[in-house]
């Protein structure tokens, strides 16, 4: 208890520079804290919104469905599966997908693409496609004979709501799958390659149009929280009715996802590790200085019978108590500033229109987790051990008679 006292008073010997030390910590340690819960929300945020699109949290299907998909490959009585599903604590929402790829025929042009049949009421609150419908609107639940398109396949194909075409496709049956509809609404989601090439159309008319017999190609599923989708998986996977079936997750579904966001985390941690850099290099000059100052101080205390060991432990106290200190105010403005922007949200001002475009909303909200808290503090705990013992392990190599002469 001495040795820490006499090292706190230490420290206030050249109050300046320890306060600049403790300052940049403190700087270090609450941008580490916010950035770090931001970018976690943040990430949260393009998850859901992408998932929400198109693959939803977990989908079953048959195995080597998502690899190669075959309009054979089918989920067989999918209601008895969603009635077990839906009970899952943690599942917000359980709905069929069945897609085929078709020759689309307009009055002038033809295109290929993706035509997926949906249940409307069930999209309502598992996608976020519904509410991306630029032109017309989105199907409803007594909709038949209408469909909704991509907003580059529509002027491609010089189609405007309440227009007429054809579809061409086969039947999982080997037959000819052929129906005309009428345009009810043109969505725009802000990616390229789903307004090209997507269509919906009611999953009624795609059972009927296509021989389904009831079987769908996705049981598609959302949770209420990102990270229950895991052990929702593992629940689902465990159920009769899906023995034989795959369980996949949203980072089996989407892998190009998970690669950007993995990329992205790895330039912010390149750039924390320049942050904590300069934190290191504060410390350690803070502590040749010291040491650099104080070098009769220990000439005279070693001379007297005090061994190094003891100077180096005193010395390392020094350090850490600096370093906790700042650490400790740090990570509680971290905190404050990182609750603030969880409710009040940060605004993405010019690029809020265009992110809204892919679904992600104009305000991001940071996500305060473990790993945001502790995460920034320990490697600045540890960068600073390290720097701080640089400078200090010179102390045993002193000579008493030399150090007191300087």
């Amino acid at each position: 208890m001495t040795d820490v006292l006499l090292a706190w008073r230490n420290i206030w010997r050249n109050p300046r520079r320890s306060v600049l030390t403790m300052l940049a910590i403190i700087f270090a340690t609450t941008l580490l804290v916010f950035m770090l819960s931001f970018q976690f929300g943040a990430y949260d945020d393009m998850i859901d919104s992408s998932v929400r699109l198109s693959t939803g949290h977990l989908q079953v299907q048959q195995p080597g469905y998502q690899d190669r998909p075959a309009v054979r490959k089918v989920v067989e009585n999918p209601e008895t599966i969603k009635q077990k599903l839906i009970f899952i604590d943690g599942v917000e929402a359980v709905s069929f997908r069945s897609e085929s790829f078709v020759l689309l025929n307009a009055e002038t042009r033809s295109k290929g693409l993706m035509v997926t049949g949906v249940v409307a009421e069930d999209e309502m609150r598992l996608s976020s496609l519904p509410d991306q419908v630029v032109r017309g609107s989105y199907l409803a639940g007594t909709d038949s004979g209408v469909g909704v398109i991509g907003a580059l396949a529509a002027r491609h194909l010089k189609l405007d709501v309440g227009d007429e075409c054809v579809f061409l496709g086969q039947g999982r049956d080997g037959s000819v799958a052929a129906t005309a509809l009428r345009i009810k609404g043109i969505f725009k989601t802000g990616i390229e390659q789903y307004d090209r090439a997507a269509m919906q159309i009611p999953l009624a008319d795609f059972d009927t149009i296509f021989s389904m017999a009831g079987s769908v190609h996705r049981i598609m599923i959302t949770v209420d929280q990102l990270s229950e989708a895991p052990r929702i998986a593992n629940l689902a996977r465990a159920l009769p009715e899906t023995q034989g079936l795959a369980v996949l997750t949203w980072e089996e579904l989407n892998p190009g996802l998970k690669q950007s966001i993995e990329l992205d985390l790895i330039s912010g941690i390149v750039m924390y590790l320049i942050l904590v850099v300069v934190v290191a290099f504060s410390i350690l000059n803070t502590f040749f200085m010291a040491i650099f100052e104080r070098k009769k101080e220990f000439g005279v205390l070693m001379s007297i019978g005090m061994k190094p060991r003891r100077l180096v432990k005193l010395m390392m106290m020094e350090s850490m108590s600096m370093t906790l200190t700042g650490l400790i105010i740090g990570v509680a403005l971290g905190i404050g500033c990182t609750m603030l922007g969880s409710v009040y949200g940060i605004s993405m001002g010019d690029s809020g229109e265009f992110m809204a475009q892919y679904g992600i909303p104009d305000r991001l909200y940071p996500t305060l987790s473990w790993a945001s808290v502790l995460i920034g503090p320990a490697l600045i705990w540890v960068v600073t051990f390290i720097t701080a013992l640089i400078p200090v392990i010179r102390i045993p190599r002193l000579h008493p008679v030399e150090a007191m002469r300087s």
